[in-house]
């Protein structure tokens, strides 16, 4: 065949890019044994054991933790592992993507990796929650003009805050919150920069180029200016002090004689606020205005082990919307101390008394499991009550599932999923256990009433509140009347919770939302547990699961297991529905990995189960 010169032109062009893009084997073992050097730089790094020769996929689950952008290695998520030891940035210089490395929520300490500028291409670092310390150097950052974020909240830097942060022009997000910065902050430039300075011992004036940020971000540090107070001159003239002296002295003469002309006709205010001169914005009563204009009562505290404060120190508190749902809009609240907590507001609370109320809400504050978010305070009023809870640092199960992710941010893996299921069974036995005469001890399980501390362990929220709730609100929005039993035969049981737990079981799997929990008023959820024993009784294929688990076979066989566990615990049947005890018990058996042989026995077992519970009867009552 005969080739003009434009078509032999255009034939080496794309062999010279397919040459490019495609890794060579000789590549992937460069990068590997990088990796591997790396490892040896790190103790406890047993969740890093399959880091080994030989190598079949760097991009595969196998090499936990590696992020791969279209098959080449460009980052390191290694967060929530127990690793300490020390960041080798040596090895990793040779990975020529390098452009991601988080190393957050483990056991490192020690200095600042001072060879960091190594890394030409990095775009994001996240060091926060470890014990790092020392002084950063000057230059650490000198360099890396490509750095996009620096997350380095909650360790034990100090010093002054390094300059070369101010050489970066694409930085976006500077996290240093939860350290020991001493000096003044920098004048930073850098346009739609997000900071967070505070609780450090940082001083003098805020920059006026990050005057438009958050208060929150310069709380617990000595600093003025916008968007906390004016700075006070520092030095009076003798001229302008006694003006200012005299004219204190006529204002204190004229309100002492306001005070015995008036004292003995106005009845003093039984609750009078005070003026906060470190007033700050964004106040929740400026959130929730029936609660500014009424007469205040007393937080009622149902834990012992935390520093009290006052309901008006919440009132005043900095205050972020976190949602707004069908029971009552919800708010981060920073307090003048630093204790932050997330205060719900609720208007359908009027279905008892409150001596009912309050012995309900009391026994709430006894119960304590690691997988509960605890209730600290509440405050009744009869048109409304506020719960005051832990705030959780991660957010909400759903919100990693659902929300949408930057490139840089890899949705949560299978070991992480599975170690939240543990986390969500273990902490709905413990409301069985304690709560015997309740028949939903949850009542609203679902996956944005799973929060996640720091280290992703689960904590489940809006439990046991069925026995306050309005009943026609309950049946209207909670999860478990949404249940088949209810929407069929108005009625619920100590299986509704196992039902609800299914169903979270799926949608960890699947990746995709119960649609039907949106819809008001009773209704099954059903068009999730529907789709599933659809996929599967056609024939199985991985599609059922979510992509960004990063599914590896050897994990594969386990995720069916817990498959099964989900469609068991969601049956329509109530009869035959496993009870509570039961999926719990099987779901703690469940490992990160298993054998071949074990993954083509468990397909068997998820095949049959689906073709023994789901038939064209069982899904009469959606059609209807």
């Amino acid at each position: 065949m005969i080739m003009d010169r434009n078509t032999r032109y255009c034939l080496v062009v794309f062999c010279v890019v397919l040459l490019c893009v495609i890794p060579s084997s000789g590549d992937e073992t460069d990068t590997s044994n990088s990796l591997l050097k790396f490892k040896e730089s790190l103790t406890n790094a047993n969740m890093l054991s399959d880091w080994k020769e030989p190598v079949a996929n760097l991009c595969s689950p196998i090499w936990i933790g590696c992020v791969c952008t279209h098959g080449v290695l460009t980052g390191l998520r290694l967060e929530g592992m127990g690793l300490g030891g020390k960041i080798d940035i040596e090895s990793l210089s040779n990975l020529s993507s390098f452009t991601s490395l988080s190393v957050m929520n483990n056991s490192f300490s020690g200095p600042f990796p001072s060879d960091l500028n190594k890394l030409q291409k990095l775009r994001s670092l996240y060091l926060a929650n470890n014990k790092f310390n020392g002084e950063i150097p000057d230059k650490a950052f000198s360099g890396l003009k490509g750095m996009r974020r620096v997350v380095l909240g909650n360790n034990e830097f100090a010093g002054n805050i390094p300059m070369s942060l101010l050489q970066l022009p694409r930085l976006v997000d500077l996290q240093l919150q939860s350290n020991q910065f001493e000096g003044e902050i920098p004048d930073f430039w850098q346009e739609n920069l997000t900071v967070n300075f505070s609780y450090n011992k940082l001083e003098g004036s805020i920059p006026a180029t990050l005057r438009s940020q958050n208060a929150s971000s310069f709380y617990g540090n000595k600093l003025c200016g916008m968007p906390l107070d004016i700075c006070k001159p520092k030095k009076l003239t003798w001229k302008i002090g006694l003006i200012i002296a005299v004219a204190v002295g006529i204002a204190l003469a004229a309100i002492i004689i306001f005070f015995l002309i008036f004292s003995r006709r106005i009845k003093p205010l039984k609750y009078q606020k005070s003026i906060d001169k470190s007033h700050r914005e964004d106040p929740l009563s400026s959130q929730s205005g029936a609660f500014k204009n009424s007469e205040h009562g007393k937080l009622q505290f149902v834990r012992n082990n935390i520093q009290r404060f006052e309901l008006e120190e919440l009132l005043r508190a900095s205050a972020e919307v976190l949602g707004s749902g069908s029971f009552g809009s919800s708010y981060k609240a920073v307090l003048f101390s630093g204790q932050t907590y997330v205060v719900r507001r609720f208007r359908q609370m009027s279905n008892v008394g409150k001596e009912d109320f309050q012995e309900h809400m009391r026994k709430l504050g006894r119960l304590s499991h690691p997988n509960l978010l605890p209730l600290v305070a509440f405050y009744h009023r009869k048109e409304e009550k506020l719960l005051i809870a832990d705030f959780a640092e991660n957010g909400s199960l759903a919100s990693h599932l659902h929300s949408k992710r930057g490139p840089n941010q890899p949705g949560l893996d299978w070991p992480t999923r599975l170690r939240i299921i543990k986390g969500v069974s273990r902490g709905l036995a413990y409301l069985y256990e304690e709560l015997p005469t309740l028949s939903l001890p949850h009542g609203h399980l679902k996956s944005s009433n799973v929060l996640l501390d720091s280290t992703f362990e689960p904590l489940l929220a809006d439990y046991a509140l069925v026995p306050v709730i309005n009943k026609d609100h309950a049946q209207k929005f909670m999860v478990a009347y949404k249940s088949p039993e209810s929407s069929q035969n108005d009625r619920v049981t100590r299986k509704t919770d196992v039902w609800s737990l299914g169903i979270l079981i799926l949608e960890l799997l699947t990746g995709k939302f119960p649609a039907n929990y949106l819809k008001q008023g009773k209704g099954p959820s059903a068009d999730l547990a529907t789709w599933v024993n659809s996929v599967v009784r056609e024939e199985w294929t991985g599609e059922v699961f979510d992509k960004d688990m990063n599914l590896a076979r050897r994990g594969e066989g386990q995720m069916l297991r817990l498959l099964k566990i989900g469609m068991c615990c969601c049956d329509w049947d109530v009869d035959k529905r496993w009870d509570l005890k039961e999926a719990v018990e099987k779901i703690e058996e469940l490992k990160e990995k298993d054998s071949d042989d074990d993954f083509s026995s468990y397909a068997s077992e998820v095949d049959m189960y689906s073709s023994r519970t789901m038939t064209d009867d069982d899904f009469s009552f959606s059609k209807a």
